[in-house]
């Protein structure tokens, strides 16, 4: 590529459309700077904070912007959508960030390689939402994958860690090997792998029908979709739990953000399969959060669960031809999701950080008396999860049942609904057990070194009750 080449297919537009995974990039590098030079750990925090808070100015930037930056040879696309992702992902790194500033313990020595891994995860969901091309999802995916895991086994003296991160990496190399293989399939058969140019002569012959089978098949694995999902609970207990809260927001954010963009790649009759699918989900989902007695697996079970409702929005945008409302439903369900999963699962490892054995249900007995602010903060983000109304979880969920109801998917919908209200189940049994249940005598715990921890579940508060009752500060404007 000659220089002339270079500055064509590189120009401002691309230089606009790129600046978050630019300044994240520049975050990357000058953690790894600090790691090496003498003195400069100390500025860690810094750097990382300061990454994060360049690449949400860019993608507020560009959420401003009046018309999408389609850049880099319309393999990248810079708009309202991707930049509405790109600000929960950096939400969602944001708030696994500051819930393991206190619970590594031990680890503290090697947070600088763990802040490097996370922040090119964010690399990795950013290219992931903004693809427009094939290879270029799969080099975000990769950016994704690797440091998730490493950072699922970055306990390494514990061995629930180290199992939970090979067990990711030998089902997420499976995954990717599906999703390659789909790709190579539906090359063949089309020639091409843009999605732009997909979009114009579509994919319906025998070969990339196959791979678009492979490819949805690879990304139910990342959302954790029915009967890709068994992983979850078992990676999910022995990650670290702030990797965990990453996992369980930003990474199930990125896989759908892309599964929505190559929607179109799916016959339109296939809209009641992709829905039957969903619902089963939510059902396998349900009913293993209900048998749980650890918060924690019962937490990764419910996120099964939301990733079934999730799916609700592609059968409807199937059936219904609803893109724009599909996307604006999906980004407000997500949104309200990672305030709220975010939180619980913080809350959790700032519990954890103090003993593993205040993950158990049983032992939150009579939290509500001896720590009433978590007692509160964990009540609300369970009812969030449950959909009750005055949160953010309720209206996420009105939104995507209300464009299934749109597509004229009424049973979809009615099951739907009816799941999500088993799910109550298990949710409001975490709040009988914290303010109804005696607590176990010498069984209080300690909760050290809080100021970080109370900021980001402040946070987490805020965002569910104004995604609750506000959302025309939303709708229209980010989502």
């Amino acid at each position: 590529m000659n220089a002339e080449t270079l500055k064509e297919f590189f120009n401002g537009e691309a230089l606009f459309a790129t600046s978050p995974l630019i300044v994240l990039t520049l975050g990357v590098l000058c953690l790894l700077l600090a790691e090496i030079l003498p003195g400069a750990q100390k500025a860690r925090p810094v750097l990382f904070v300061a990454a994060l808070i360049g690449a949400f100015v860019c993608q507020v930037r560009i959420l401003r912007a009046t018309e999408p930056k389609l850049v880099l040879g319309e393999t990248y696309v810079a708009d309202h959508g991707s930049a509405g992702w790109g600000l929960l992902f950096i939400f969602a790194t944001f708030l696994g960030w500051v819930y393991g500033r206190q619970y590594y313990g031990r680890s503290k020595s090697f947070l600088g390689e763990h802040d490097v891994l996370l922040l090119t995860t964010t690399i990795g969901m950013t290219m992931m939402a903004g693809a427009q091309d094939l290879i270029v999802f799969f080099i975000g995916l990769e950016l994704l994958s690797i440091p998730l895991y490493c950072l699922a086994a970055f306990r390494r003296t514990r061995n629930d860690s180290v199992e939970a991160g090979l067990k990711y990496f030998v089902l997420g190399a499976f995954g990717v090997a599906m999703f390659l293989y789909g790709a190579a399939l539906l090359y063949v058969g089309t020639g091409s792998l843009s999605l732009i140019e997909l979009r114009t002569i579509g994919a319906t012959g025998p070969l990339a029908v196959a791979g678009v089978g492979l490819i949805v098949a690879s990304l139910f694995f990342k959302l954790s979709i029915f009967p890709f999902h068994l992983w979850v609970p078992d990676v999910y207990q022995g990650a670290p739990t702030p990797v965990t809260t990453l996992m369980a927001t930003g990474t199930k954010a990125a896989a759908f953000a892309f599964l929505l963009n190559m929607t179109f790649l799916l016959p339109a009759d296939s809209a009641t399969i992709i829905g039957i699918i969903a619902l089963m989900t939510m059902a396998a989902g349900n009913l293993g959060a209900l048998v749980q007695t650890d918060l924690k697996r019962m937490l990764a079970w419910s996120g099964i669960a939301h990733a079934g409702t999730l799916l609700i929005v592609v059968a409807g945008a199937l059936a219904g031809g609803l893109g724009a409302d599909a996307q604006q439903a999906a980004l407000y369900y997500m949104a309200a999701y990672v305030f709220t999963a975010g939180g619980a699962f913080g809350l959790i490892s700032w519990l954890e950080a103090d003993g593993e054995k205040f993950t158990k249900l049983e032992n939150l007995a009579g939290l509500g008396e001896r720590r009433p602010g978590v007692a509160a903060a964990l009540s609300l983000f369970m009812l969030s999860l449950g959909g009750i109304p005055a949160t953010g979880g309720f209206l996420g969920k009105w939104f995507v049942f209300s464009v299934a109801v749109k597509a004229e998917l009424y049973s979809i919908a009615v099951i739907g609904i009816l799941l999500s209200v088993v799910a109550l189940g298990y949710y409001l049994r975490v709040i009988v057990t914290m303010y109804m249940m005696p607590a176990p005598d010498g069984l209080l715990p300690p909760m050290s070194q809080r100021g970080t921890a109370i900021f980001a579940t402040a946070f987490c508060v805020v965002m569910v009750l104004c995604l609750g009752v506000l959302p025309g500060a939303f709708v229209g404007r980010v989502f």
